[in-house]
């Protein structure tokens, strides 16, 4: 079966990716970057936004597709990194939260970060990491729940920021990913 979906190709940490263009609404398309289970372009990418980040001491990252780049990072640095889930779990001991809206989810989310992971963070250089920094609601809310612990946020990094998100300057990113209207 031949796939006919339209797609747009780009360079990201000198690997070519073909993303294939999805609708966000009856005006917009978008290009999906999914790097679940792309491993040469997950440590090509890590790599190559170490060494565009400043130093650090952990990494904070929402759930769920910047957690193989926070992993990747975190091993190649040798610095850890924590999760902010999309609910609390039985393991977290008193677990913060903050809402979100993203452009790729349809409805509000709630991140939660476990209190004992984020007492660790206070007085700590902190990255926030995502594979994609959009409307950066889901940066923000990161930052959200890290500034409750008094950690010193150094960074906000991505591997591609989508849109107007290339013309902040207070993001790192390797690379502009275009949006689509029609």
């Amino acid at each position: 079966m031949e796939n006919t979906m339209a797609t747009y190709k780009m360079k990201i940490a000198g690997l070519e990716r073909e993303l294939p263009l999805c609708p966000v609404n009856d005006n917009l398309d978008i290009a999906a970057f999914i790097i679940f289970g792309d491993v040469e372009i997950t440590v090509a990418s890590a790599e190559a936004l170490l060494k565009k980040c400043p130093d650090f001491d952990y990494i904070v990252c929402p759930e769920a597709k910047g957690i193989p780049l926070a992993y990747e990072m975190a091993r190649q640095s040798g610095k850890p990194y924590f999760i902010c889930r999309k609910g609390p779990k039985v393991y977290m001991s008193h677990p913060v939260h903050v809402s979100v809206q993203s452009i790729t989810t349809k409805k509000e989310q709630v991140i939660y970060l476990d209190g004992s992971e984020g007492e660790k963070l206070t007085g700590k250089k902190v990255l926030i990491l995502d594979d994609v920094i959009s409307t950066g609601e889901s940066i923000e809310a990161v930052v959200k729940l890290v500034e409750q612990f008094d950690a010193d946020i150094v960074g906000k990094a991505a591997i591609l920021a989508e849109g107007d998100a290339a013309d902040r300057d207070d993001i790192i990113f390797l690379e502009k990913l275009p949006v689509f209207p029609h």
